[in-house]
């Protein structure tokens, strides 16, 4: 017996082909051959949608990977410039406390910005820039004891990060020698304070030392940031709420006191490796610091040759950052960043085309509110005791 015939592939399927070369088949397509079949189509899509909009011209995959800054710019721009305030002095009796964290909700921040106190401490660093106006840092300055003995102290401190050298560990940030030297300096901080504290107020370290001691940097942590700055800020309030430092000084204070306080910054976070705390990353004003800026902007108003733009002139920060903190921190971050200015630091780069040191000034100012003293996760640090009261 043959075997049968192969059969060709039409063979294989039941149905009826049409291979017109000059119709269009109305009717199925086989999906082995192509072919018509008698099989009816199986039903298209409506052309439209009598219920529904019709579909998109166009569907992107995904949508765009923008690096857009933070949007609450055009609120920062309307909120009213803060206003430098006298600081009210303290009279017996005196009821001095261990301060204590209250921050813990926006409705808490909201709370202390509608409270006096949080307006006169503003009100206190506004005087401080106002203080430091149109001056460089070695300009002449009535230098009281009790600048020269804070200055002092923060020169032991820094001498203490030479004594203290970082160990060798693969971790990029966070050297944990650094708790070596945060631990001393708990340990001294009281002795310090009583070094310039008058007889009548020397019980008041129990509510300073705290804010003396975070003013430096978190040790469990190893990180600083913003808030700590701002603690260091709130240490000088207290001492002027107390007398101890009066409007005559406030120059010195940040031409001296503050000056020293932002050299021994740099070296903690330079030996130690400190990691940023609270960093807005790429879209913040800087890694560590904001109230150098604050001061530095207010230094270069009126200044006959130096514009906001002159940051990016090498010789001008060369040559001229030991005199201006603005000019000094674009230098550092220059150094400690790699690549393009404005792709590291595009906030500071757009704050170059302002016009005038005066607007870059008052921007500062109103930025240091929204973006540090009304944000909980920096706030939720912040100590309130009798001197700054929680009201």
């Amino acid at each position: 017996m043959e075997p049968p015939p192969p059969q060709s592939p039409r063979d294989e399927h039941p149905h009826t082909h049409s291979h017109s070369s000059t119709s269009i088949p109305t009717t199925g397509t086989c999906c082995k051959c192509g072919g018509a079949t008698t099989h009816a189509p199986p039903s298209q899509s409506p052309t439209s949608w009598p219920d529904l909009s019709s579909p998109p011209a166009y569907r992107p995959i995904r949508a765009p990977a923008l690096n857009l800054p933070p949007n609450n710019t055009q609120a920062i721009i309307l909120t009213p410039v803060p206003q430098s305030q006298e600081v009210p002095t303290i009279t017996p009796p005196f009821h001095f406390q261990i301060p204590s964290k209250k921050i813990t909700s926006p409705d808490d921040i909201r709370k202390f910005h509608d409270s006096p106190t949080s307006k006169n401490f503003l009100g206190f660093i506004v005087a401080l820039s106002e203080s430091i106006r149109g001056r460089k840092i070695s300009d002449p300055c009535h230098e009281s004891a009790t600048v020269s003995n804070i200055v002092f102290i923060i020169e032991n401190l820094s001498l203490w990060v030479d004594q203290i050298p970082p160990v060798q560990q693969s971790s990029r940030y966070g050297n944990i020698s650094y708790r070596n030297w945060h631990e001393r300096l708990t340990e001294n901080a009281e002795s310090f304070m009583l070094q310039f504290l008058p007889e009548d107020l020397k019980s008041s370290t129990i509510e300073i030392v705290p804010y003396f001691t975070d003013s430096f940097g978190n040790s469990s942590r190893i990180d600083y940031g913003t808030g700590h700055e701002t603690n260091f800020a709130a240490w000088l309030y207290c001492l002027a709420r107390m007398g101890i430092i009066k409007e005559e000084d406030y120059q010195a204070v940040v031409a001296r006191v503050f000056v020293k306080y932002l050299d021994l910054m740099r070296k903690l976070q330079l030996v130690y490796c400190l990691e940023p705390a609270g960093s807005h990353g790429v879209w913040g004003l800087d890694d560590y610091h904001f109230l150098p800026f604050i001061f530095g902007s207010s230094q270069l108003i009126d200044h006959k040759y130096m514009k906001p733009k002159s940051i990016h002139n090498e010789d001008i920060l060369d040559n001229f950052s030991s005199e201006y903190m603005y000019l000094s921190c674009i230098g550092f971050i220059k150094k400690v960043k790699k690549g393009p200015f404005a792709e590291h630091s595009p906030l500071l780069d757009d704050i170059s085309a302002v016009p005038n040191w005066k607007k870059v000034n008052s921007g500062m100012l109103k930025m240091y509110k929204a973006e540090v003293l009304e944000k909980v996760p920096i706030m939720q640090h912040f100590l309130f005791g009798w001197l700054i009261k929680w009201e």
